[in-house]
């Protein structure tokens, strides 16, 4: 589904990512772990548009993206989930949600989507007129999710979904996140908490300053003695 190969990014003189190569396949949920800094962000940017690779290619269904803009990706199947939520805090909810699907032509169906993105977070609903700027943490990470959901993404790009996030909205947001794949949408996560992020993945690969040093099956990686000592405290 989503390829990467041999790809170069930089900031600058700064070389943030180095040759990353890997891919995400149909109906998985990918997670990349790695300390701050590793270049976890910047896949994410480079892959929904934000930045551009000097070197190397990145594929989605086949189609080359390594220079199409950040729009014409989102139409064609991938919705990025910003660190920070990056919500537009003086619309409300429902202002929101719309502007999540304002590139799509099937206009009739959008309602219907909206009120799918409630059934998901129930508590965006009972918001639905709430001025975005005033929800709690948690909600605005959900209106956040449901906003990239309103495109009809095919893969979608979580970065660091449970930051700030009290421990039990932590648990609600990736039983939602494993909801939305059951559902039919690809994930590539982007998490600081490393053994969450696990928990629920199916593949996992880690970054050590803009490389990958290890790639697996996430189960396995959890077992692992060095991925313990480095990420899970163990």
């Amino acid at each position: 589904m989503l390829v990467l190969n041999n790809v170069h990014v930089y900031y600058g003189a700064i070389h943030a990512l180095k040759g990353i190569s890997f891919e995400v396949k149909k109906g998985e949920i990918v997670t990349l772990i790695g300390s701050n800094g590793a270049g976890k962000s910047t896949c994410l940017k480079t892959i929904s548009g934000l930045l551009r690779p000097r070197e190397g290619t990145l594929t989605f269904n086949n189609d080359d993206l390594t220079k199409v803009s950040a729009p014409d990706i989102v139409a064609r199947g991938i919705s990025h989930v910003p660190e920070g939520r990056r919500i537009f805090a003086n619309m409300t909810v429902a202002e929101n949600l719309d502007l999540g699907a304002y590139l799509r032509k099937d206009k009739a169906r959008i309602k219907d989507d909206m009120d799918k993105v409630f059934e998901i977070f129930p508590r965006l609903k009972e918001r639905r007129r709430q001025v975005a700027g005033t929800l709690s943490g948690g909600e605005q990470q959900m209106l956040a999710m449901g906003r990239a959901l309103m495109s009809k993404p095919e893969l979608l790009l979580l970065d660091e979904p449970s930051m700030g996030l009290a421990p039990i909205l932590v648990k609600q947001i990736f039983e939602i996140i494993q909801e939305i794949n059951q559902n039919g949408t690809t994930i590539l996560l982007v998490e600081q908490n490393a053994r969450m992020a696990l928990s629920i993945a199916n593949r996992a690969y880690v970054l050590e300053t803009g490389k990958i040093v290890l790639a697996g099956d996430a189960k396995e990686l959890m077992e692992s003695e060095e991925i313990k000592k480095a990420y899970l405290g163990g």
